[in-house]
């Protein structure tokens, strides 16, 4: 997935104006103008069009930790320079503070069933033997999911 698409579906999910995105940088430490918000989240199109970089996507995902579970005291995290869709699973399972069960839920909401041990793989260190790559298609679907949960819940 590109990091454009998990923005705007985040952005979509829970309902973030501008405004609380640019908050959302904030609380990592990072300042945006409306304007780069603005560029991330046009269609890809669009001559204003820009992409949003794994950096910016990481410190974003660490703003949305501090926005939903309070900030951390001492030193914040760093901000990967490069994603993949297991780091931004993860970031989003600890935002929402989701266990597995819970996560689960959500992929069954879109009728996608994994089981507790494929799911755990992707939460490994990709060093151990069992860690797994997530794909597209599973990240995509628990975005899904999450918009279902959490913004048709707001309606």
């Amino acid at each position: 997935m590109n990091n454009n698409d998990i923005i705007r579906r985040i952005r979509y999910t829970f309902n973030l104006s501008d405004s609380k995105m640019i908050e959302i940088f904030g609380l990592a430490e990072h300042q945006v103008t409306r304007a780069e918000v603005s560029n991330w989240l046009k269609k890809d199109d669009d001559p204003d069009f820009q992409d949003i970089y794994d950096n910016q996507l990481a410190i974003f995902l660490n703003g949305l930790i501090n926005d939903k579970r309070g900030k951390k005291d001492g030193e914040q995290p760093k901000p990967e320079k490069r994603l993949n869709n297991n780091i931004v699973f993860r970031k989003l399972k600890i935002a929402l503070n989701l266990k597995d069960e819970d996560i689960l839920e959500i992929l069954e909401l879109v009728d996608m069933r994994i089981s507790k041990h494929e799911l755990s793989a992707f939460f490994r260190n990709p060093d151990q033997n069992q860690y797994r790559p997530c794909k597209d298609q599973i990240l995509r679907n628990f975005l899904m999911g999450m918009q279902i949960k959490y913004h048709d819940h707001l309606k």
